[in-house]
C-alpha cells in the first residue's frame, strides 16, 4: 500500500482534532502551541481517548486539547527527572565496570574473548562497540588514534566511556560470573550478580 496522506496546515489540525471530538479552550493559542509541539508528536498523548479501530479516530473519552498539553508537559518532566537519576547511576556502573576489570585484566580487558560467556556475542558487541569509538569526537578518543598504533583500540576507560549504555550493558551482561562481576555487585549493596545485570537491561530499556 502506497502512503498517500498530504501534510496539512496547523488551522487544519485543530480542525481536525475537532471534527475527531477534541475540544478547545481557545483555539489561537492552540496553533501556537501546535507550531512547536507538533501534531505528531501528541498523538501518543490523544491515542488512549480515541478508538483507534476507526480511521477517523474518534475521541470516545471526553478531553480538552489543554488536558492533553497537560499530560504532555507532566510526561516531560518526569523524563528529566528520570533521566538526571538514570545519569548519576549509569557513571557510577560505568566506572566501577571499567574499574574492576581493569584492575585485574589490564587496560584492554575489553578485547580478551577469554572473559566473556557467549563468543558470538562477544564478537557482535566489539563488532558494535567498534562502530561507536570510530563515529565518536571525544578528544580522547582522537588523541590515542593520533599517538598510538598497539593496540589498535584504545584502553577500556576510553572505549567503553564512548559506548552507549545499552551496549556496555550487554557487555557486562556477557561477561563471566567472577571476582570482578561480584565486586561491582558488591559496591552497589547487591549480593546477587543477576539482580545487576536486569537492572542494568532494564535501566537501559
Amino acid at each position: 500500500m502506497q502512503y498517500r496522506k498530504p501534510p496539512i496546515s496547523i488551522p487544519n489540525q485543530v480542525a481536525s482534532l475537532k471534527a475527531r471530538g477534541l475540544t478547545f479552550t481557545n483555539e489561537t493559542d492552540a496553533e501556537l502551541i501546535l507550531s512547536n509541539i507538533s501534531y505528531y508528536r501528541l498523538r501518543a498523548y490523544t491515542y488512549p481517548f480515541q478508538d483507534n479501530t476507526v480511521p477517523a479516530h474518534p475521541f470516545i473519552i471526553k478531553v480538552t486539547f489543554e488536558e492533553i498539553i497537560e499530560l504532555y508537559k507532566f510526561d516531560r518532566k518526569l523524563s528529566q527527572v528520570i533521566f538526571a537519576a538514570l545519569e548519576k547511576i549509569e557513571i557510577a556502573l560505568r566506572t566501577q565496570i571499567i574499574y574492576q576489570w581493569a584492575m585485574s585484566n589490564g587496560s584492554h580487558w575489553q578485547l580478551n574473548p577469554a572473559l566473556y560467556r557467549n563468543p558470538v556475542k562477544y564478537a557482535n558487541h566489539i563488532n558494535s562497540l567498534q562502530t561507536e569509538i570510530d563515529r565518536s569526537h571525544e578528544t580522547f578518543i582522537e588523541h590515542y588514534k593520533n599517538k598510538y598504533s598497539t593496540p589498535d583500540e584504545p584502553p577500556s576507560w576510553m572505549s567503553l566511556e564512548v559506548s552507549s549504555f545499552g551496549l556496555l550493558s550487554q557487555i557486562f551482561s556477557n561477561l563471566k560470573k567472577g571476582t570482578e562481576k561480584k565486586d561491582v555487585a558488591t559496591h552497589f549493596g547487591l549480593n546477587d550478580i543477576s539482580i545487576l545485570e536486569n537492572w542494568m537491561l532494564c535501566f537501559s530499556n
